[in-house]
């Protein structure tokens, strides 16, 4: 049995920042810095965090900013020794229904052109070419594809939430 029938997609904890870091470095050229997690955790009222766990390990993580009724993923990402299993479909599928959950409607992300992987699996969820930020990275002046996606009733459905889960 993998570790992928043990995933638990759990909130984001102080205590897991040091596993989030780790991973946030072996997956971007220019990471999220302690302090930027930890002011997301404390002091953004917009944002919202998953971890996905194996056991005690924090394997994955997903951020999430709700403005209105819009949800903009921050971040994704997966340990690289745990990739291919699922996970990260499994961690943007728990926030977008922490997103309807909030009265969200749209969701939008960047992702860098040249992740077609990361391009691939968002397609596979539902989100859609919408447009292209210029020399968005900082580290190497690559373009950001912009991807949208509408939810609709059918996903509040798919994914159990009702009425009564509105916040």
């Amino acid at each position: 049995m993998g570790c992928q029938e043990l995933i638990r997609i759990e909130p984001m904890r102080l205590r897991d920042l040091d596993e989030v870091r780790n991973i946030e470095r072996k997956s971007f050229a220019t990471p999220w810095s302690y302090g930027a997690f930890l002011s997301e955790l404390v002091e953004n009222e917009n944002a919202h965090y998953l971890v996905a766990r194996c056991s005690e390990d924090v394997v994955g993580y997903v951020g999430l900013w709700v403005i209105l009724d819009e949800g903009h993923i921050t971040n994704v990402a997966v340990r690289p020794d745990m990739r291919n299993r699922g996970i990260g479909h499994m961690l943007l599928t728990a926030i977008t229904a922490l997103a309807l959950k909030h009265g969200v409607w749209k969701m939008t992300l960047e992702v860098r052109k040249s992740n077609s992987r990361a391009q691939r699996l968002y397609q596979a969820l539902g989100y859609r070419p919408a447009g292209v930020r210029p020399r968005y990275y900082v580290d190497n002046n690559e373009d950001a594809i912009i991807m949208w996606k509408e939810l609709t009733d059918d996903d509040k459905e798919r994914l159990g939430i009702g009425d009564r889960d509105q916040l």
